[in-house]
């Protein structure tokens, strides 16, 4: 089981037990994959999705399961008429469907590159299937988070759930929430909205703290902007999750694929938060930070030199006094307070007076 509570003040840790699990430390965020549909109901394209993904970092390789008959009926309406050889929102769900011995095969290929494996069930039936195979994570859609027999049917087996809350107010949330909790499963709750693409007015960061601080509980950002921007800067708040679609090319078919980043761009996405939680994890103490930088600081810094040749016992005068490079005679603030003091021996001209150099 993995472990998703939190204690005062550090996140909880995903512990690996599972094929492909990796573990999650405190301010490590765990990306999710989103292949959902564009595998186009390509047994072959949906291995390629799991190698291209592993390959650019992806903790998780996410699917969605959908069994037609189980979920739908032939009479249900395409949200938006994509599809040149499917007559029905039905048909299409029907030629997305894989055998259980075929995810069965996609899960082991993910536990063979050490990605997670996740789809996300639409019924009875697909939650019974995922379960045979073994998911040790569940991500409830943000259309099913209401659906309240569903979500008892995925809280039988235990593992911790993800919410979605795409298409949920505030109220339903807080529902869903207390269902999983009521239970005793561990929940973490991620920003999504309903939008293919998502507008950046629309992504809504600022409810990331809000759901922690409801909830208490992992919390993250479920992103279809089709870029990697709210994912760098979810990450740079802290945040413990994130999903988003991933498209092999936006050139590939389906509906998702205008929402999806590139596996190309996903690796300078994972790259870029792996760098950011580097910076979060070390903390810099200014002056400390400063002095490591000595060195550089007497090469870039300057000093008070001669502005030409000076006699011993000259009595210094402005004029005969300049600032230059390098920093490693009397820095420039004790400019002023030599004005009118006396040299204790001759200097040439651009040479860095020193204290041995003014009589006290």
């Amino acid at each position: 089981k993995h472990d998703l509570r939190r204690t005062a003040g550090e996140r909880g840790t995903m512990t690996e037990t599972a094929a492909g699990m990796k573990s999650l430390g405190s301010g490590r965020c765990f990306v999710i994959g989103e292949v959902a549909l564009t595998h186009d109901g390509s047994l072959g394209l949906a291995h390629a999705f799991i190698d291209a993904l592993a390959a650019a970092g992806a903790d998780a390789v996410k699917f969605q399961t959908h069994i037609a008959a189980a979920e739908s009926t032939p009479s249900e309406p395409f949200r938006v008429k994509f599809s040149r050889q499917d007559a029905s929102r039905y048909e299409y769900w029907k030629r997305m469907e894989f055998t259980e011995e075929q995810w069965r095969g996609l899960a082991a290929h993910c536990a063979e590159r050490q990605v997670l494996f996740v789809s996300s069930p639409f019924s009875f039936e697909a939650v019974d299937l995922l379960q045979r195979i073994g998911q040790p994570l569940w991500k409830i859609a943000s259309g099913e988070v209401s659906n309240t027999a569903l979500l008892d049917r995925v809280l039988d087996t235990g593992s911790p759930v993800l919410l979605s809350t795409g298409m949920s107010p505030l109220a339903e949330t807080d529902v869903a929430v207390a269902r999983v909790k009521a239970r005793g499963v561990e929940v973490g709750v991620l920003q999504c909205t309903t939008a293919y693409p998502c507008p950046p007015e629309r992504v809504g960061l600022n409810l990331i703290p809000v759901y922690r601080e409801r909830y208490g509980c992992w919390v993250g950002l479920s992103d279809h902007s089709g870029t990697i921007y709210p994912g760098l800067a979810g990450v740079a708040t802290g945040m413990d999750i994130l999903e988003l679609h991933v498209t092999l090319s936006r050139e590939m078919f389906g509906p998702d694929v205008i929402a999806s980043i590139t596996t190309a761009e996903l690796r300078q996405l994972v790259d870029g938060i792996r760098f950011i939680e580097r910076m979060r994890a070390n903390p810099l103490d200014k002056d400390t930070s400063a002095r490591d930088t000595d060195p550089l600081r007497r090469l870039f810094t300057r000093s008070v030199v001669a502005r030409r040749a000076l006699a011993r016992g000259t009595v210094l005068s402005a004029d005969d006094l300049a600032i230059k490079k390098p920093g490693t005679g009397l820095p420039p603030d004790r400019l002023p307070e030599l004005i009118g003091k006396r040299l204790s021996r001759a200097v040439a001209e651009d040479q860095l007076l020193v204290a041995e150099d003014i009589e006290s």
